[in-house]
């Protein structure tokens, strides 16, 4: 069986998971792009030009490349993986109980490729009329315009939905709402593509359907600095309660043996720790000039093979990774 495993933000990038901007760039527009965390309208012909342009240096220079909207229509013609889908995203609670049938048979019949593309770049009342004819509030509430299921234009960041680490990948429980159903995309891709469970790793948070707020993490604030230490940005995106959990069971499964977290402002300019900081040797990082001069940050250690572990206050970041390094 094939093994996973990433211990370097540096190294040598064998495989790599992008996403090509598809139509949910397109849906963006001056009423929702604050919502759907852009600053503006992006120009999308343009952003696929350059997404083409870097997979192809990826290429060039032995990369594997796997597109998501391929990995996630492969993924759907796997069995199971449907109803895997249906069950938690066709819910009462987000679509109120007259819509679910409509909705389950959308998903049970949409060939896979176009299913992709609505998981993705969203869907509006006007699109699915032919599709529904029932009594529902939400339904009639609706706009023909509003979307019954939103896009996903952050798709695009790819490092922040999961997260390897060594042997064991996270599928990050995202902090806004606007990108919550990423998880469920990739945990659907991990869950039943040929590639994945054809692997060996390790589930290491998110591979579960219970509420997870306010215990968030997001990939961004996740680095592997290597000898069995990861560091990890907590702040607007990554909560203590999602670090001490994903810590947890990098413990308990003997991935990691330490966890140094970064407390950062939360504020949007710090939004996640590989702005604010970034690897970019084995040894050297790039930081941020206008990070506050005293960075809060804490050392988690494991202390037993069931997860458990101690916290200490540190007091210098930068003499701590020095030191793990």
């Amino acid at each position: 069986m094939n093994k996973l495993h990433v211990d370097s933000e540096v190294g040598v990038l064998r495989e790599a998971i992008v996403h090509s901007p598809g139509p949910e760039l397109d849906r963006l527009t001056p009423d929702n792009v604050d919502s759907l965390l852009f600053d503006d309208i992006m120009w999308a012909q343009r952003a696929r030009e350059e997404h083409a342009a870097f997979a192809t240096v990826l290429r060039e220079h032995g990369t594997v490349v796997h597109e998501y909207g391929d990995l996630l229509a492969e993924a759907l013609d796997v069995i199971g993986a449907r109803d895997f889908l249906a069950e938690r995203l066709v819910t009462e609670n987000r679509f109120g109980p007259s819509l679910e049938g409509p909705l389950q048979a959308l998903i049970e019949a949409t060939p896979a490729r176009e299913l992709t593309d609505l998981l993705i770049g969203g869907v509006t009342k006007r699109e699915l009329l032919p599709l529904v004819s029932i009594s529902s509030l939400l339904w009639e509430y609706l706009a023909d315009d509003d979307f019954v299921l939103a896009p996903l234009p952050n798709h695009l960041f790819q490092r922040d939905n999961s997260a390897w680490m060594y042997d064991g990948v996270s599928v990050n429980p995202m902090a806004k709402t606007a990108r919550k159903r990423e998880t469920l995309n990739s945990r659907l891709i991990y869950t039943f593509h040929p590639r994945f469970t054809g692997s060996e790793f390790t589930f290491l948070y998110g591979n579960d359907s219970l509420p997870h707020e306010p215990a968030t993490i997001e990939g961004g604030d996740i680095t592997v600095i290597g000898n069995g230490a990861v560091m990890i940005g907590m702040g607007e995106r990554s909560s203590p309660q999602g670090v001490e959990i994903l810590s947890e069971r990098l413990f308990e499964t003997g991935i990691a043996e330490k966890v140094i977290v970064v407390e950062l402002p939360k504020t949007r300019a710090f939004m996640h720790l590989d702005t604010a900081m970034t690897m970019i040797d084995r040894d050297t990082f790039c930081v941020y000039p206008f990070l506050p001069e005293q960075l809060r940050s804490f050392t988690l250690t494991a202390t037993g093979s069931s997860g458990g572990y101690k916290v200490e206050e540190n007091d210098d970041l930068f003499t701590v990774v020095a030191e793990t390094l």
